[in-house]
Formats: C-alpha cells, structure tokens, sequence
C-alpha cells in the first residue's frame, strides 16, 4: 500500500456503565442526501461493541496537538476518560473539548469489511472548533498542516 494521510478521530458514546470511546482512523464523510458518515472499527476492539449497542455516537475530529487524546483513547482497557475534558454534544454524546470539529451521528448499518466493520451512519448535528487545523497521521507519526511560505 502506498502512503496516506489520514486525520484522527476519536468516537465517543454513553455506554451503560457511562462515557466510552476509541481512536478511529478510518472516517470519511459518505452521501451528502442524506447526510452520511463511513467509519471501520476494528473487529477487536472492545469498546465499538458498546457503542454500536447504544446506536448514537458521536465522531470527534482531534485538533493539532492532542497527541495525547489520540493516543488515550488508542489503549485497551481502563478509563479512558479519566482526566479528559467534555461536555454532551447538542445529541447527548461526549463532546471532547478543544477538537477541530465534531459530528453526531445515528448508526445506519454495518457489514463485513474482513478484519474491520464498515459502519454508516446518520448525520444528526455537526460543528467546528476554533482548533487552527486537524490531528493529521502521514507516514507512521503524527503531522499538522503547515501554512505555505510567504513569498
């Protein structure tokens, strides 16, 4: 496979036992009529189950410099929540504070996409930060979008 740039999402829902999420790498907005998002967890983790159950979610597009928040929400196991700043999004969902943007969604269908699920889901309320630029992920680590020079 070649290279790619990708930027970083972490996707958020309220669980039964209280907030959940994961670092989701593969979003991509779908059909604008209606308004639909593709994302693929993977088929191992742990926490889409639960959000999948609970059939709203929230994808939250990380900022420039929140390493920290990618790679938080990228382990198994344990709060991950813990020490993270949010608030509900206008649906209810865990908002983090001081992404790019964010968008509520309502899970559509899944399929079999091999070691990953292919999810679409709903568009139900969308916004922007005031972050400078997305958490971008090029060639293994992490990037940012640079200005070009002045000339």
């Amino acid at each position: 496979m070649g290279h790619f740039c990708s930027g970083i999402t972490v996707v958020t829902a309220i669980g039964p036992d209280g907030p959940v999420g994961f670092t989701c790498q593969s979003f991509s907005s779908l059909s604008l009529r209606p308004p639909r998002v593709l994302l693929c967890p993977s088929r191992s983790s742990t926490t889409w189950p639960v959000i999948g159950a609970a059939g709203r979610f929230c994808v939250n597009v990380l900022a420039a410099g929140q390493e920290g928040l990618s790679n938080g929400f990228a382990r198994s196991g344990g709060d991950k929540f813990d020490g993270v700043e949010w608030a509900l999004s206008p649906n209810g969902m865990p908002l983090l504070s001081g992404v790019a943007a964010w968008v509520d969604c309502e899970l559509q269908a899944e399929y079999d996409g091999g070691d990953h699920l292919v999810v679409t889901a709903d568009v139900r309320g969308l916004g922007a930060g005031d972050a400078a630029g997305p958490l971008l992920y090029h060639r293994g680590k992490y990037a940012r979008i640079t200005p070009p020079l002045a000339v």
